[in-house]
């Protein structure tokens, strides 16, 4: 099971929150007023605790109007750590790793996209 990888401490503590990073998005986001901690694992999280809290997390993205802008934010920058878009870090690696394996078979000669139905 993939675990997410926890920031360094100077790098959480030097933004304000989670989500001030710019972008015309960020301050319609619904995670604005919630605390970050929510949105980023404490130091040795036990498992149940951090599903929990990810849970929470993804609560309050579900309810959020620019949930879309900020999961694509954080799969464009890559955002390493944290839930962003209700996606969990290794969820965006996940995405990501398809998104490049898509990307190399489109690459490749000869390749076509089969027709859907």
């Amino acid at each position: 099971m993939l675990q997410p990888i926890e920031p360094p401490a100077a790098s959480r503590s030097s933004l304000s929150h989670p989500r001030d990073l710019g972008g015309p998005w960020h301050s319609e986001a619904a995670c604005r007023s919630d605390e970050a901690g929510l949105f980023f694992a404490p130091s040795k999280e036990p498992t149940a605790a951090r599903l929990s809290r990810e849970e929470a997390a993804k609560r309050v993205c579900a309810r959020c109007p620019v949930m879309l802008e900020c999961r694509e934010h954080a799969l464009l920058q890559p955002e390493p750590y944290g839930v962003w878009g209700g996606m969990t870090a290794a969820e965006r690696r996940v995405v990501l790793a398809r998104r490049r394996r898509r990307e190399a078979e489109l690459q490749r000669p000869g390749t076509r996209i089969a027709a859907a139905g």
